[in-house]
């Protein structure tokens, strides 16, 4: 895939080859988008809240894109998206809230 497939908090259900080459479905919510990679977090299975660098041709297909609202838009902040801060790190364990569910 490419980088103009994904928006900045938007939420795709898609297709990912895993280190081994398998396909994996997931579910992911895109934070920020780079020119080779992309941090998404997980949005469901065992890796639920784990933020990630996704690199684009990690993804093989876009299966549903779904709406976010506003309310329901994961906060973190800023600094822990810089570019800086993951040229060391693949993936983040953290917590985030969204306004409308109280958190």
């Amino acid at each position: 895939m490419e980088k103009n497939a994904f928006t900045k908090d938007g939420h795709y259900a898609v297709t990912l080859r895993d280190r081994e080459g398998r396909l994996r479905p997931a579910n992911i919510y895109v934070h920020r988008t780079e020119d080779d990679y992309m941090i998404v977090r997980h949005t469901s299975g065992a890796d639920l809240g784990l933020l990630i660098k996704l690199g684009y041709d990690a993804v093989v297909k876009i299966v549903r894109t779904h709406p976010v609202l506003d309310r329901k838009r994961f906060m973190i902040p800023e600094a822990m998206l810089k570019p800086k801060l993951w040229e060391t790190r693949d993936s983040m364990r953290t917590y985030s809230s969204a306004p409308g569910l109280g958190k």
